[in-house]
């Protein structure tokens, strides 16, 4: 029996230990998992532990296990970068030769200017900032005079906050579009983000109507899979990851429990391919704000509902768990960190217990996922299909 299709299930920013050159990006000592597992003596994660997760590094504090039900190893990131466009590319078989631009202390003023002129307001912001807490500081000042707050991070974004009731968000998808178009050659971020939100002030809170327009890809694991007749279905923001190239059908999500349950409904469902999700809570709600215990309580989360996941599996899927980057709460700062990322394959042909070590780059899962699939593409990485399946 063959694989007729791959579940590719990305825990948003679970790294799992630093890379050789974190120092590089001031990530020394960053475990997103091991440093959760020491600071939070409460995380149980019993079916993530059982398929082997805790015995990607036995120096971390999660619990080992004496036979994983999956095969199971960790990856280097070979791009240069640590954000989402970065690390979801290399999963995709794309390994960035160069990193995509960061903007620390704010994007040039002849720029802002330009953009203003584009869209016909003045912004106020342009600097670094976690988006939660720029809405505090100048959603009033964005009320009253309806200008767009403008905002960035060590990721390689140009984001834009909109309150939806002073900014409808047809205009607020016209005015990230435009700075997509205008954010070219050197300035070429890997996203630009609509980041609307609601509120009054002191009680602002983001919408589920975010929106990326990120850089199209060059053709990659995606685009092979469609060029073989066969099915990408994505879930959460692979879509908007992609700028849509590659994805055959998408749902988008608000939260990693709508994720959980999407994908489980198309698992269900008998399409051949490739079923790729994103959870994005992980990162978003409690990476980024340094939450340990929200972060733990977001794992022990997705573990209860692993088990319906695997239910739903049928004989000739293949499921692989991963991560795009880290994202440590216990890390200073509010952004990424630059980690390993875990890995777990399962699935009924799959081998139990193959410890897979340590893969070179991210660029393995594209071109294993290619091999089970039987489709014609190899990518940057080297496929570890031949040792993991029975």
């Amino acid at each position: 029996m063959s694989i007729k299709r791959v579940i590719l299930i990305v825990l948003d920013s679970v790294g799992i230990g630093e890379l050789p050159d974190a120092h590089l990006y001031n990530d020394t000592g960053s475990n997103t998992l091991g440093n959760i597992a020491s600071a939070y003596p409460k995380l149980e994660l019993p079916n993530l532990i059982e398929m082997g997760l805790g015995n990607i590094d036995p120096s971390n504090d999660l619990k080992k296990t004496e036979s994983p039900s999956a095969s199971f190893g960790k990856a280097i990131e070979q791009s240069k970068g640590k954000d989402t466009t970065t690390g979801h590319w290399e999963i995709s078989g794309l390994i960035l030769k160069k990193p995509f631009p960061t903007f620390p202390d704010g994007f040039p003023s002849h720029f802002m200017k330009k953009f203003e002129e584009a869209i016909g307001l003045e912004t106020i912001g342009n600097y670094s900032a976690s988006g939660t807490i720029i809405i505090n500081d100048l959603g009033e000042e964005h009320m009253t005079t309806c200008k767009p707050i403008v905002y960035t991070s060590a990721d390689s974004v140009f984001q834009v906050a909109m309150h939806e009731d002073v900014i409808p968000i047809e205009k607020q998808y016209e005015i990230c579009q435009t700075a997509r178009e205008m954010l070219s050659d050197d300035m070429e971020v890997g996203r630009v983000i609509a980041r609307p939100f609601i509120g009054t002030v002191g009680h602002f809170s983001r919408t589920s109507r975010r929106k990326d327009f990120a850089v199209e890809p060059p053709d990659n694991l995606l685009t092979a899979i469609q060029k073989a007749g066969k099915k990408v279905f994505s879930i959460g923001k692979i879509v908007d990851i992609f700028a849509g190239k590659g994805i055959s059908n998408y749902v988008k999500t608000a939260n990693n429990m709508e994720g959980i349950n999407a994908s489980i409904n198309a698992i269900q469902d008998e399409t051949e391919g490739l079923i790729f999700t994103n959870l994005v809570d992980f990162d978003m709600l409690y990476g980024h704000r340094r939450n340990v215990e929200g972060y733990a309580k977001c794992l022990m989360e997705f573990d209860a509902k692993l088990p319906e996941i695997l239910n739903a599996l049928k004989a000739d899927d293949l499921l692989i768990i991963t991560a795009d980057h880290g994202n440590d709460p216990t890390h200073h700062g509010t952004d990424h960190t630059r980690e390993y990322i875990p890995i777990l394959n399962y699935g009924k042909q799959v081998k139990k217990g193959v410890n897979m070590g340590i893969r070179n780059t991210f660029a393995d899962i594209a071109s294993t996922v290619a091999e089970a699939l039987n489709v014609d593409y190899k990518g940057d990485g080297e496929s570890y299909f031949s040792i993991i399946k029975n």
